[in-house]
């Protein structure tokens, strides 16, 4: 019988198969290598992307903060100039007010008595003075409860002392000052 010795053939086969394996192994491990390769430098230029968005986002932002501080600044500015103006105007229209005070106190006192001290706080008038007699104190009062602008007069003094041959009453009457209806309406429709 002949003898056939098939195992050289069948180690050669082996080791090609070997060989082919750890070139596939070889490959595959190239070709996983360049892919998280390529990964790794997608992700670092999608970081870096991100990272300049965002930088341009925080100068955005910083260019708002100063034109919000500039916006509150300017409406600060706007306020005080608001509060001028309402002051002016408060000051423009009661500009009359102190003739028509004074022309009232005037029209106001009876004869036999005068002021010593006019004092004006707010819408609050404090007059201080001597009289000759209590009636003229009430009439006083009664004249400027009638006056169009004085109103709410309250006797809070009356002294009476001696003046040589005289007896004179020092008083002090406090009174508020107001604005007649028609006085307010004429200086609204100017």
């Amino acid at each position: 019988m002949i003898q056939i010795n098939l195992l050289p053939w069948r180690d050669r086969r082996r080791e090609d198969r070997q060989k082919q394996f750890f070139a596939v192994l070889v490959g595959a491990v190239v070709v996983g290598g360049l892919l998280v390769l390529a990964a790794y430098a997608f992700m670092n230029a999608q970081i870096e992307n991100q990272n300049a968005r965002n930088q341009m986002l925080q100068s955005e932002i910083r260019i708002l903060d100063r034109q919000i501080a500039r916006i509150r600044e300017l409406d600060e500015q706007r306020q005080m100039l608001n509060d001028r103006i309402e002051v002016i105007q408060t000051l423009q229209a009661s500009r009359p007010e102190a003739v028509h005070l004074f022309d009232q106190l005037v029209l106001s006192l009876p004869p036999g008595m005068y002021f010593r001290e006019l004092r004006r706080e707010g819408d609050r008038l404090r007059l201080v003075g001597r009289a000759e007699s209590n009636a003229r104190i009430s009439a006083l009062m009664r004249r400027v409860d009638a006056s169009p602008w004085l109103s709410d007069s309250t006797l809070q003094i009356i002294e009476t002392r001696q003046d040589g041959a005289l007896q004179v009453r020092d008083f002090r009457v406090e009174a508020r000052q107001v604005r007649p209806v028609a006085a307010s309406a004429e200086e609204e429709g100017s």
